[in-house]
């Protein structure tokens, strides 16, 4: 598959994102706040790093019985996305991974 054309004429190939590094997201939900596709999912982390669960609006600590760390994001629906790298331009560690259209298998 080539690249695709922008309005202006110019190339342009979407990269889709397919992962989010657990280490370096700090949970700020920023991405999330920006992705029109709603591709990612915040998830709470307990101090070993195991997945506790998505977080949704309104919950806290409690919710995981006093077990949540920390919180992250991970991609949820990767087939959703649409390539605008909308998160990746807000992300402040920049943990986030997309791959060009050309180079996803399937």
């Amino acid at each position: 598959m080539g690249a695709f054309k922008t309005r202006g004429g110019a190339d342009w190939t979407p990269s889709y994102l397919t992962d989010i590094n657990p280490a370096t997201c700090i949970g700020c939900g920023r991405c999330f706040k920006v992705c029109p596709q709603d591709v990612m999912a915040l998830y709470g982390v307990d101090a070993e790093g195991t997945i506790l669960g998505i977080v949704t609006d309104g919950d806290d600590d409690d919710d995981f019985d006093g077990e949540l760390n920390r919180k992250i994001m991970k991609v949820e629906r990767e087939q959703d996305c649409i390539g605008c790298s909308a998160c990746s331009k807000v992300c402040p560690k920049d943990c986030q991974t997309h791959v060009p259209v050309d180079q996803l298998a399937g």
